[in-house]
């Protein structure tokens, strides 16, 4: 049942989870101390640090400058390029936080078309995630699971002993897979994406009253009128000699770069703003992330205007241009959003929560070239203390936070905003659903349905069906709901055949992030959606040799370097 609604969407995740974990509490099959304990476990505080973190990593303006100077010659090159410093960074920073950072610089540079880049550049970010134990929240999340069971915790670098291969081929298959994807525009003033535009004529406009021809409205640069909705009714096509009323709501196809074009009509109405005072504002385009608490919400429902002081101009998914009311339009995460934004617009707090900007002016102030040097200094020295066994990687990630809200380079409020409420929920719950499934023997009877599909390939028939499984989950449900269904079920089927149970742990890790197939069940990959102006065939196009270029190297590394006896 909990599968079932992780995979409809129609309740998220956190509520799920906890409904799970809190009712196995009252059916008695875990006890209080046990289910409070999940929330404490020492692997997830670590990881709740190092999001913490995070957020002042993905503010340094060195990965900028370092991809603006990957991004020239053929595109092939600049895609293995682009990838290899992804992948790096990404073994060591946050994912997310990583193709947030790179996401405007990519999608800006006029070199090479960004929709050649964004698929790999989000691809990349999960392959450099799975070879260090800090790469992904996923590794973390079966850490935790790990001590939970009393096992050896994951060190930091035995992930890299396969996760290094994985990613090398995989990025060579990705730069030569890239040629697949589409590649829209490369000039700059072509490659603007065009959105759906919507004015209203107000009462006492001197645009009513006349026709379409005679208000100047045919033949617009950039610009072009698609329909008119009155009273209920749509008009389209419209003719020149379409006279327009009060009320009428015009709907126009453009580019963000022409939009400033509609100030000479006066009367027209953007969202509840004069065009005058609207377009007169800065433009900018983001992209809502997965977090945010826009999404399944309409712009009416959240008072948008006051929220951020900013105004919706335009709402991309994907290729599609959503049209008709926008103020009725649900928000979904991967969404680009067009904001005409006021004075205070920058000021608001919440903003790093709910978008990734892709042009305009940066949401958060980067570091200085001093405090970039030191904070990165400070984190590469809490990875090599971890490392040598000199400093645990909890304790040196809670001096380096503290450290960092001491100088000021991260702030109490900052980390109030961001804090990952959510993701503790997820995880604390979704250790207790996992010692239910093992305590109770669901998870053998899950393990013996693998070995039942298996017979006859012995350990290594369940080794296979059990990463299987686990790249399934990952491409219907989260990454870290997928480890946390597959863990106990690959501890169950290790204890089965009597052998270590360390390749099933790792092997749950790679296929807990081998999400390519489907752009909606990873994060990253939502966030390049819309702004490569993709479909999801491109994703399955680019992610299938991908995914089996990476199942392929991680069946086969895992127990040559982690045998099962």
């Amino acid at each position: 049942m909990l599968l079932v609604l992780l995979i409809s969407g129609r309740v998220a995740p956190a509520p799920l989870f906890v409904s799970w974990a809190v009712g196995f509490h009252l059916l008695g099959l875990v006890d209080q101390r046990a289910l409070l304990g999940s929330y404490t476990n020492s692997a997830l505080a670590t990881l709740v640090l190092l999001l913490l973190v995070s957020l002042a990593l993905e503010r340094s303006p060195l990965l900028d400058r370092l991809s603006a100077t990957l991004l020239k010659g053929r595109p092939g090159f600049a895609v293995l390029r682009l990838s290899g410093l992804t992948a790096m960074l990404s073994a060591f920073l946050n994912n997310t936080a990583v193709v947030g950072a790179l996401l405007g610089v990519v999608a800006r540079q006029k070199f090479i078309s960004p929709s050649r880049l964004l698929i790999p550049l989000s691809y990349a970010s999960v392959l450099g995630g799975v070879t260090t134990l800090v790469g992904t929240s996923t590794n973390l999340v079966v850490n935790s699971f790990v001590v939970e069971a009393g096992l050896p915790p994951i060190q930091m670098f035995d992930l890299a002993w396969a996760g290094v291969p994985i990613a090398l081929g995989c990025i060579v298959v990705l730069a030569l897979s890239s040629r697949l994807l589409p590649a829209h525009d490369v000039d700059v003033r072509e490659a603007i994406q065009r959105y759906v535009l919507e004015a209203r004529v107000m009462e006492g406009s001197p645009l009513a009253g006349k026709t379409i021809e005679e208000n100047r409205m045919r033949g617009l640069e950039g610009l072009f009128l698609l329909q008119i909705e009155r009273q209920g009714h749509l008009i389209s096509p419209v003719g020149p000699d379409e006279m327009l009323e009060e009320g009428d709501l015009l709907i126009f196809t453009g580019e963000v770069d022409k939009v400033s074009s509609l100030r000479q009509f006066a009367g027209l109405q953007f969202f509840g703003n004069g065009a005058e005072s609207l377009l007169r504002s800065n433009l900018v385009e983001v992209v809502v992330v997965g977090e945010s608490e826009l999404i399944n919400k309409t712009l009416r429902q959240v008072d948008f205007r006051t929220m951020f002081d900013a105004g919706v101009v335009g709402i991309r998914r994907g290729e599609q241009q959503i049209g008709g009311q926008l103020g009725r339009v649900q928000i979904r995460a991967g969404d680009c959003l067009l904001l005409a934004v006021g004075n205070d617009f920058a000021q608001h707090r919440n903003l790093d929560r709910n978008f990734v900007l892709v042009s305009g002016a940066p949401i958060r102030p980067r570091l200085t070239a001093l405090q970039s040097r030191v904070t990165l200094s400070g984190f590469a020295a809490v990875v090599l203390f971890a490392t040598l066994g000199w400093l645990p990687l909890f304790s040196g990630l809670l001096l380096f936070a503290g450290g960092l809200l001491l100088s000021g380079v991260l702030t109490f409020g900052e980390v109030r905003r961001r804090f990952p409420f959510e993701l503790v929920l997820i995880i604390g719950s979704a250790l207790t659903v996992a010692r239910v499934l093992e305590s109770s023997g669901a998870a053998q009877l899950v393990a013996d349905a693998i070995q039942f599909v298996f017979s006859g390939y012995g350990v290594w028939g369940a080794f296979v069906g059990v990463y299987l499984l686990t790249l399934l989950l990952s491409e219907i449900v989260t990454n870290n709901a997928a480890a946390a269904l597959a863990f106990p079920i690959g501890l169950a089927a290790a204890r089965a055949f009597g052998v270590d149970p360390t390749p099933f742990i790792l092997i749950v890790c790679y296929g807990a992030s081998a999400c390519f197939m489907i752009p909606f069940g990873y994060q990253t990959h939502l966030m390049v959606f819309s702004p490569g102006r993709y479909k999801v065939l491109d994703f399955v196009r680019v992610g299938a040799p991908v995914s089996l270029t990476y199942s392929l190297i991680a069946l086969v590394t895992v127990p040559f370097f982690f045998p099962f006896n």
